[in-house]
């Protein structure tokens, strides 16, 4: 079936003409037990403005039967996804009978089969605009109406949707679940999930709180459930009380499911690739990323749930606000309180990246069709948007930031609104015109770049703009005796190109000290060397994540060579405390010696990180995530006595997997060793552990097998790993043997099967960042202006491109 792309001109002209009152829809699920039939009856109740006018709803689902107002549709009304409704009266009903059996691609529905026990499992997921893959519905987000689902299933499922079931009675070798109308919802953020789950029900606060997953992982989500408790309570509690509007409902239940490569947050029901219920102990960067999962979604129920944007060009509101919002909290309300040190060291390089590439594009921006709008699910509208928020918080302060929210929120629940009407609410609470603070965070494209010169703070926009404003803080610091002391803090509110500024005494000045505003920074000569050197002498762990930030801007910047913040980087892990910043350190160090160092270098400097590692690996806070790294970068017999001595007698799976692949990648893959832990590791997903040894390998039969499983069999599982897979595919000092598996890559970017979510994934993990060349470069900026590629997929060439190409360079420094 051919597919149009709904158009924000579409969108306009029939939310204008029609209102829905509410859905009525029946799911039968029972053809999904032994089959991949998933069959709906969609009952629209909506009112027309124009009696006499014709509209068309969305369904792409093969229908069966349509009748409206008791007429049967002609067939011939129904093409491109799309219902004909004609001659409209005040008040209609229209009944769709449809089914699919596309329930394998992760195109709005995913059936899995447990590779474990063979027990089936069903979620959906309906971002953007993959409700109408299963049943008929006008699928925009400003067409809000309640839902109310019934849904048959096999007898031995359980099912969640969005709130509490009605009634649940038997129906045959069925049973059906009842559940009543949802407040009114946008298309996307309704759900149907079902299974044979394991269930478990807490109650705390007034909140009925569940947790799902499949029957093979019921020990990680046992060994976690005091902490997502605590973290959902805490949230809940947190949201309710800042937001001024506690979550409405009693029943919070949060799923995690097979192959989905993210998280959703629909409504009552948020649902999380189980990616997350770690298959061995996790690690402190581990739990953070999954607690910062858990209050982004969370904070959905509030913005993007109750208050929705209109049309898709306001994304950023959903997306930036929740990531912000789930900082905030984090760093607030749970122990996670360096939460924003860690969101600098870990995450907002990604955002540097992107707005410094080519494929930088405004936080706001046109939006003319849905499918136009995936595009933008990326690092500037989930990490510039949330820093951009995080500087507007600075810019009016906190207790304006939040009387804003709790006006937003009252004035426009289970509505939508547009940006404008956000600002004004903020505009009210600060006082402040914030017109042309919205424009030039907003509407302008790459990050500033600022310099202390003299008494001047000097910032450089991109090419045609003008600097933005920012307040931020500078901090001054003296070195004597090899001592690092601090002389002062300033906060400061700048605008335009250079500005005269207090800055604090000091042989070394940090610039926005303390990360309040989005940009590089380009240090004056003496502080970028002193503050390499005193790395771990910073005693704010926000001060030290922003030296390493600043040195991989740096390198992005071509102005400092990959030794000298591998260096730097190595020094910091051997006296870091901060549980926040251990494996973010880790992770940057590793990453820098091995793939952005000349090859002639890398070995040496990943010999030097594996030698720092060894002095922390008996930290007992710090021992999983530094045999974690050092497993990634064993370079002598020491450092694999350490890990054969940690590894033996004990159910690490994970450290066992990490050191095969290290050895493959070596030239000692040993199958038979493999082939044992294989069969003995209880992960239903445990193949693609096997499968990142495979990849590891300097061997064209290997690479195949991995290529086959992305690009032929779909049978990586959607999940952080897949990352994890591609870089370890694409390992740097294998390059000759990878030349022609990265033009390849591009090949296979036009023949994508599965949803976004998915597609992305596998676009990000097998772009060749550590072994493309020059000749790749070049082609792959070429496939970029290919119109036959997704928007997606060409905005990921330009910023990916655009790091290869500073990698290379810095190689030759």
């Amino acid at each position: 079936m051919t597919l149009r792309s709904l158009t924000r001109e579409e969108a306009a002209q029939r939310s204008s003409l029609v209102s829905v009152q509410r859905y009525d829809i029946a799911v039968d699920l029972t053809g999904l037990l032994e089959g991949s039939r998933f069959s709906s009856v969609s009952t629209i109740s909506f009112t027309c403005r124009e009696p006499g006018a014709a509209t068309f709803v969305d369904c792409v689902a093969d229908v069966e039967r349509a009748t409206l107002n008791g007429t049967e549709l002609d067939a011939g009304s129904i093409a491109d996804g799309r219902i004909l409704v004609t001659d409209l009266a005040a008040e209609n009903v229209l009944v769709v009978e449809a089914s699919t059996t596309n329930t394998a691609s992760g195109e709005g529905i995913l059936r899995t089969v447990d590779p474990t026990d063979k027990l089936v499992y069903v979620w959906t997921s309906l971002e953007p605009d993959e409700a109408r893959r299963l049943w008929a519905c006008f699928d925009q987000p400003d067409l809000k109406a309640p839902h109310a689902f019934t849904v048959t299933a096999p007898e031995s499922w359980l099912v969640t949707s969005n709130s509490a079931p009605e009634s649940v009675e038997p129906s045959g070798e069925s049973r059906v679940w009842t559940y009543p109308p949802t407040p009114p919802l946008s298309t996307y953020v309704v759900v149907v999930n079902a299974g044979p789950f394991h269930e478990v029900r807490v109650q705390h606060d007034g909140h009925d709180l569940g947790f799902y997953c499949r029957q093979s992982l019921v020990p990680h989500l046992e060994r976690d459930l005091d902490e997502l408790v605590t973290l959902t309570r805490q949230g809940l509690a947190f949201f309710g009380e800042r937001f001024g509007v506690p979550f409405p409902q009693e029943r919070y239940d949060q799923v995690f499911v097979p192959n989905l490569g993210g998280a959703m947050e629909n409504w009552g029901c948020v649902t999380y690739g189980d990616g997350q219920l770690f298959r061995t102990p996790p690690t402190h960067a581990q739990r953070s990323t999954r607690a910062e999962f858990v209050l982004h979604e969370m904070a959905h129920m509030w913005f993007g749930d109750l208050v929705t944007m209109t049309w898709w060009d306001d994304l950023w509101l959903n997306e930036a606000f929740a990531s912000w919002a789930a900082n905030w909290g984090l760093a607030r309300a749970t122990e996670f309180s360096d939460q924003w040190a860690e969101f600098l060291a870990a995450m907002k390089r990604t955002a540097y990246e992107m707005d410094m590439s080519p494929a930088r594009h405004p936080i706001r921006s046109e939006v003319a069709d849905v499918s136009g709008a995936m595009a933008n699910f990326d690092a500037i509208t989930y990490v510039k948007g949330q820093s951009v928020l995080h500087q507007l918080v600075a810019y009016i302060g906190e207790d304006a930031f939040v009387e804003g929210l709790r006006d937003y929120f009252s004035r426009y629940a289970y509505s939508n609104t547009r940006l404008a009407d956000l600002m004004e609410c903020y505009e009210r609470s600060s006082g402040r015109d914030l017109s042309a603070w919205t424009t030039a965070w907003l509407d302008q494209a790459g990050p500033d770049v600022l310099a202390l010169e003299g008494t001047d703070l000097v910032a450089d926009a991109p090419p045609g703009q003008e600097p933005r404003p920012h307040r931020l803080a500078l901090a001054g610091y003296t070195v004597a005796e090899g001592q690092l002391t601090e002389t002062g803090r300033q906060h400061v509110e700048v605008s335009g190109a250079r500005t005269p500024v207090a800055a604090p005494e000091g042989d070394l000045v940090l610039v926005n000290a303390g990360d309040l505003t989005f940009a590089a920074v380009r240090p004056d000569e003496s502080s970028r060397r002193l503050m390499l050197v005193h790395i771990a002498d910073f005693t704010d762990p926000l001060d030290r994540a922003l030296v390493a930030a600043t040195a991989g801007q740096l390198l992005l910047l071509g102005e400092v060579a990959p030794r000298e913040v591998a260096g730097a980087l190595t020094r910091a892990i051997a006296a870091e405390t901060s549980p926040a910043l251990v494996e973010p350190f880790l992770s940057q160090a590793i990453g820098v010696a091995d793939r952005w160092a000349p090859a002639g270098e890398a070995p040496g400097l990943l010999s030097d990180f594996a030698d720092a590692v060894l002095e922390v690996v008996d930290r007992p806070d710090q021992r999983q995530p530094a045999l974690r790294a050092l497993a990634s970068a064993a370079s002598s017999e020491k450092h694999w006595a350490v890990l054969e001595e940690a590894v033996a007698g004990s159910s690490d799976n994970d450290l066992a997997w990490r050191m095969h692949a290290r050895r493959a990648e070596l030239g000692q893959y040993d199958e038979a060793a493999v082939t044992r832990l294989l069969e003995s590791d209880p992960d239903p997903d445990a193949h693609m552990r096997r499968l990142a040894v495979l990849a590891a390998r300097p061997d064209v039969e290997a690479k195949e097998e991995v290529w086959r499983a992305f690009f032929v069999d779909y049978s990586v599982p959607a999940s952080r790993e897949t990352l994890v897979l591609g870089a370890t595919f694409w390992r740097p000092g294998q390059a000759e043997l990878l030349k022609p598996f990265t033009l390849r890559y591009l090949e296979e970017l036009h023949t994508l099967k599965g949803g976004l979510l998915n597609q992305g994934l596998t676009i990000r993990a097998m772009y060749p960042l550590g072994a493309g060349d020059a000749e790749f470069l070049a082609a792959a900026e070429a496939a970029s202006e290919d119109a036959s590629l997704s928007a997606y997929a060409r905005n990921q060439l330009k910023a990916n491109g655009f790091v290869l190409d500073r990698i290379l360079a810095a190689r030759k420094l």
